[in-house]
């Protein structure tokens, strides 16, 4: 089952509320998404931290191939 952006963008949200969350269809399929999401909790983490926390907060959606999320394409940091 194909995912929304505002679905997405929802479950990070919840996680991180003051993040700058930009969510893009890569395929426009509904299964090949971009993220990007800065929020300065990324400050003193390296970017595999932040990209494990941003998974985290998906909830299980990538997990598997019964996953509803299939392919994600994540970029991580910290505001400048």
């Amino acid at each position: 089952m194909a995912m929304q952006a505002h679905e997405i963008e929802d479950l990070i949200r919840a996680s991180f509320p003051a993040a700058k969350i930009t969510i893009t269809d890569l395929a426009g399929d509904g299964n090949h998404w971009a993220a990007e999401v800065v929020d300065e909790s990324f400050r003193d983490l390296n970017r595999v931290q932040q990209q494990r926390a941003v998974y985290a907060s998906l909830k299980g959606k990538m997990d598997g191939p019964a996953g509803d999320l299939h392919a994600l394409a994540l970029t991580t940091k910290a505001p400048e």
